[in-house]
């Protein structure tokens, strides 16, 4: 008789597979699952016809954006937030703004964010967890709010119409693995450099080089961005107001007026290194050297959902960061724990809490959208939530998603909203100065 070792043996294999065939459902499980996959064969109509596109608070936005194959949804999020703005204060139809535009520029500032890193970081090991950390992706297409709030108030933003789409931007993998290429090398000659005792005039002169050839690279691929450009809105009522060599900054002042320093990052973080009321930031993470750095304020769940409630109802939408992957139906586009329904449909539970999730790596902030719309129900809380994608119109309702309030408890991470819409106590929370996170802590994605 052999002695077991831990391995799977043949009388294990013999009693699984008995175990299997033995229960009807698990081969009419099998057969849906094989032919249609997993989601599909797992839905559960009968919850799913439990979420109408219907919402108690709804904002009309224009006509719904797509991303195509990049990793751009915070821009495109944060571009829908403001292009609202800008539509219903103009009796607009629909209008784009330039998701491009942002993109150009948060790869350049990235590009000198990681140089800057190189030099500072010279004396990190080069497979230690942070320099290989810094290293792995350093212009990936994520970012967070305030990166983007970055970007904005240092180079403002503009019309699709002024800056369209490149075809490098809506499938950016091969810009993305040219010119991690290009950086990478010349971050080894800075930190070459920087290690051989090259003094701050020419470390910085190096930089500057360097700046140089990702510039270039940038220009060609998503072409030059405009300086200033011709605004022409055309309202629902055949108005047109015109305003001619506007720069970008201007546009974004006088046409869409948010005031980004009263737009904050609240979280919803219940693992036991966050404790609640505390604010927080991430090491290492960011895009514009001297921008304002990342910042959160952690609050309950409860709280949070006031705060994101107050400013629809009061007109405005709300950015949001989730984990879009966790029990989503995106044909019907419904986010839902029980119809979609794999728990039922493999026979398990799974027991995860939040914290567990953060914790142990089995669920961040993988994809931001924007909050258009909530569902307040008889007891006066909310039961839906509408959601706009980036995923394009043949994704979910149109463009739409709804998810119920238990998978917005379970999976949404961030919102952003303006300090007014909190509590005073909460307002006063803000201050405090943040406690420094990871870099590879989950706080941390959407910039991955």
């Amino acid at each position: 008789m052999t002695k077991s070792n831990g391995a799977v043996t043949s009388k294990n294999l013999k009693s699984m597979e008995d175990s299997f065939n033995s229960k009807r459902g698990n081969i009419i499980a099998s057969n849906a699952s094989v032919k249609s996959g997993v989601v599909a064969a797992a839905t559960d109509y009968r919850e799913a016809r439990k979420y109408p596109f219907t919402f108690s608070v709804d904002l009309k936005q224009g006509e719904i954006t797509d991303q195509m194959n990049s990793g751009r949804c915070w821009i495109f999020a944060a571009m829908n937030t403001f292009r609202y703005e800008l539509i219903k204060k103009y009796n607009l139809k629909s209008f784009e703004l330039s998701q491009n535009y942002i993109f150009f520029y948060d790869k350049l500032e990235k590009a000198n964010y990681y140089f800057l890193n190189a030099i500072a970081l010279k004396d990190e090991p080069v497979d230690g967890r942070l320099w290989s950390f810094i290293n792995l992706d350093p212009l990936c297409d994520g970012g967070q709010w305030d990166m983007l709030a970055n970007i904005v108030s240092k180079y403002g933003v503009v019309p699709s119409y002024a800056y369209p789409d490149s075809k490098n931007a809506a499938a950016s993998r091969w810009l993305n693995e040219f010119l991690t290429s290009i950086i990478r090398e010349r971050a080894i000659s800075l930190r070459k450099a920087a290690l051989g005792g090259a003094s701050a005039k020419e470390l910085n002169a190096q930089r500057e080089d360097a700046l140089n050839d990702v510039y270039r690279i940038l220009a060609i691929t998503l072409g030059q961005p405009p300086k200033t450009f011709d605004l022409i809105l055309r309202d629902e009522d055949d108005k047109v107001t015109t305003d001619e060599n506007i720069t970008p900054k201007e546009f974004f002042d006088k046409y869409i007026g948010i005031d980004l320093s009263s737009r904050i990052s609240i979280i919803n973080a219940t693992s036991e290194d966050k404790p609640m009321g505390k604010t927080y930031s991430v090491k290492y993470l960011g895009n514009v050297a001297e921008g304002n750095p990342v910042k959160y304020l952690n609050l309950p769940i409860d709280t949070f959902k006031e705060a994101v409630i107050a400013q629809l109802k009061d007109g405005h939408p709300v950015w949001f960061g989730s984990d879009c992957m966790k029990f989503s139906l995106r044909e019907e586009g419904i986010f839902d724990r029980k119809a979609c329904g794999v728990e039922q449909f493999f026979n398990v539970k799974y027991n995860f809490t939040k914290a567990d999730r953060l914790t142990y790596g089995d669920s961040a902030m993988n994809h931001a959208m924007v909050i258009l719309g909530v569902n307040i129900g008889s007891d006066g809380k909310p039961n839906r939530w509408r959601i706009e994608n980036s995923w394009g119109k043949d994704a979910g309702s149109k463009g739409y998603y709804v998810c119920s309030d238990s998978w917005f408890d379970e999976f949404v991470y961030q919102a952003v909203v303006d300090k007014k819409y909190l509590k005073a106590k909460d307002r006063k929370l803000w201050e405090q100065a943040p406690v420094m996170l990871e870099p590879w802590d989950p706080m941390g994605t959407l910039a991955d």
